[in-house]
């Protein structure tokens, strides 16, 4: 778990200036006195206000100061037209138009025509609030502290059964409560503040830009200069910890919620007791007592409620309803959604519903899901292409492996996309798809469709486990266990070839049978050997069956290219049948630059192939 305490860390330091500006302050002067009353400022208690020698108040103009004042103002501050009660300065500041009550203000900051800035004692910024994250009703409740990283939230949230796990985060989260309470609030360096209605119990971290914002109250933004929060235009921000580089911008709603590094909400988005991953966007949807793992696209207006998505990478579409919770008795149910998941539009998603071990699955445009559990990834989920009198209208048509056979490009594009847009620094993401994990699903769902009892026309969950509230046709059986089939076989050649060039980098001239079969702490290639021999028995035995299975390697990557340009140039076709000038308006698969980035990569491997063919 997270002990870089950053805020509990600045809150210190804080404590110290402040004991080292005491050391420093003195009373006004008669004379200082009757400069603050010339240049019409006014306090209660002249006695209560304090300056350091390098302190120059001519910068004071019609100001009212109230309470304690501590100044150490740094040269070419600004103070004008505000109202400051209880407050410390330490350094240049421009605050205009203001009402500014019990904080600390540091370095290069400016605040101009902000209704109120005022924080109560005993604040913990909104640390220690405790969401219901997964199921509305409570179950899988998790309590929020600023520094919390997104890998931890999702343990916490996923294994109730992990008393130990629950107790020792339970601890960490009270020693953090007790020492992040705070008798004031906190504006950091070079933060600028503008326009803003109401700012209330907030730590402000280094370089936050807030500008026309409604309100930020109960919360802490931890953020620095070279990673800032941007919390802008009519956003709404109440009991809830923004981490570096995210941001909440036109009028987006976030309350009782944790916004991971990098994540946003913009355009009405509204989230409300949830944790949104790094990577994240949310804009116009809703999100409600969900976790949402990295890199998912929400951009449209949809709705979330009570999801545990914990890997991410996947996207809603517009109009989709993922949130049938209540049976009309509490809204107790909850969804599981596997890495990858598309929801396409208008999709309705009834609850409970388990995709996990369907990663990369698709639920097409209008699907009405029931409740169930699927366990066949990169699937397509289907309205019917046929009705059966014997199964129920309201089952859907499932097409295991679809996406491997008919969409490779997705996947492919997909691992490039994430990796290049990724911005987090302190999140670790594995962004190729196929890996042992996934393989290891990929492999089970193959199992399932093989070890029939008897062959029919289409299939049930009582004929084939795992396909849920849905049909499967035989054609559809065959076609998937092809291209699972394949992309097993992909995964562990992928995994022969990585090996051996690394053998070759490594200076091994002549390849021999012990440094194939050598154990190792490669998790990934020792379950590819696994595969290799059940898969290639024959030539996974000798020296030169291994030369057959490169050979196979490469056949099989530029199969992959191909399938790649293929899945893209169906969109050409039906794109130019039905769209006049579709080939001047859309980018065609011959400019498409994901196909010429994999056709390149294709050519690079052929040229670094010649490394390992030559150990043999």
């Amino acid at each position: 778990m997270n002990k870089e305490y950053l805020v509990i860390n600045k809150l210190n330091q804080i404590k110290q200036n402040i004991r080292i500006l005491e050391k420093k302050i003195r009373h006004l002067t008669k004379e200082e006195i009757e400069l603050i009353k010339e240049n019409n400022k006014y306090s209660t208690n002249w006695n209560q206000i304090f300056i350091t020698p390098e302190s120059e108040l001519e910068t004071i103009r019609n100001t009212v100061l109230e309470g304690k004042i501590i100044l150490n103002l740094k040269k070419d501050s600004i103070i004008f037209n505000s109202i400051l009660k209880n407050v410390t300065i330490n350094g240049k500041v421009e605050i205009i138009n203001s009402y500014i009550e019990n904080y600390y203000i540091s370095n290069n900051v400016q605040i101009i025509s902000t209704g109120s800035i005022i924080c109560e004692r005993n604040t913990t910024f909104g640390n220690g609030v405790e969401i219901s994250c997964g199921i509305e009703t409570g179950g899988r409740e998790l309590v929020l502290y600023a520094e919390l990283d997104y890998n931890t939230s999702a343990e916490i949230v996923t294994r109730r059964n992990d008393t130990e796990l629950q107790n020792n985060y339970k601890k960490i989260v009270e020693e953090y409560l007790k020492n992040v309470k705070s008798e004031f609030g906190i504006i950091l360096d070079n933060t600028k503040i503008k326009n803003t209605q109401e700012i209330k119990n907030a730590f402000i971290g280094e370089g936050t830009v807030i500008e026309n914002a409604t309100i930020i109250s109960d919360s802490t933004i931890v953020s620095t200069e070279e990673e800032s929060v941007e919390i802008r235009d009519g956003a709404y921000v109440k009991k809830s910890l923004i981490q570096w580089g995210s941001s909440v911008e036109s009028m987006g709603i976030v309350e009782k919620s944790l916004l991971c590094e990098h994540s946003h909400v913009e355009r009405h988005g509204k989230v409300t007791e949830s944790v949104i991953g790094p990577n994240t966007g949310i804009g116009e949807g809703e999100i409600t007592a969900s976790l949402v793992g990295p890199f998912v696209g929400f951009h449209h207006q949809a709705l979330l409620i009570a999801a545990v998505w914990k890997d991410g990478k996947g996207n809603i579409g517009y109009g989709a309803n993922v949130g049938s919770n209540h049976t009309g008795k509490a809204p107790d149910q909850e969804i599981h959604i596997g890495e990858g998941v598309f929801i396409g539009l208008g999709a309705n998603i009834k609850f409970p519903s388990n995709f996990t071990n369907a990663p990369y699955t698709i639920i097409a445009t209008g699907v009405t899901a029931l409740p169930q559990k699927i366990d066949f990834p990169f699937s397509l989920i289907n309205t019917p292409s046929k009705v059966f009198p014997d199964i129920s209208p309201a089952f859907n048509e499932i097409f295991p492996a679809w996406v491997l056979s008919d969409n490779i490009y997705m996947i492919k594009r997909n691992e490039k996309k994430y990796e290049k847009r990724n911005k987090a620094r302190r999140s670790k993401f594995v962004f190729e798809v196929f890996r042992k994990d996934i393989v290891e699903l990929m492999v089970e769902a193959r199992k399932r469709l093989i070890s029939i009892q008897n062959k029919k026309k289409v299939y049930l969950e009582k004929d084939i486990p795992g396909i849920g509230k849905n049909y499967l046709t035989e054609k559809s059986r065959l076609k998937g266990i092809d291209a699972y089939t394949f992309y097993i076989q992909y995964y562990a050649l992928r995994q022969l070839y990585r090996r051996l060039l690394k053998l070759s980098c490594n200076g091994v001239k002549k390849l021999s049978w012990d440094y194939i079969n050598a154990q190792t702490d490669d998790e990934e290639w020792e379950y590819a050997k696994e595969i290799l021999n059940i898969e290639f028995k024959d030539d996974y035995s000798t020296i030169e069956g291994i030369k057959k299975l490169l050979h196979k390697y490469l056949e099989y990557e530029s199969k992959i290219v191909e399938n790649i340009k293929v899945s893209k140039e169906k969109d050409d076709r039906r794109g130019k049948r039905i769209i006049p000038d579709y080939e001047i308006a859309h980018t065609l698969t011959a400019e498409d630059s994901f196909i010429k980035e994999s056709q390149g990569e294709l050519e690079d491997l052929k040229k670094e192939f010649g490394k390992v063919i030559s150990m043999f």
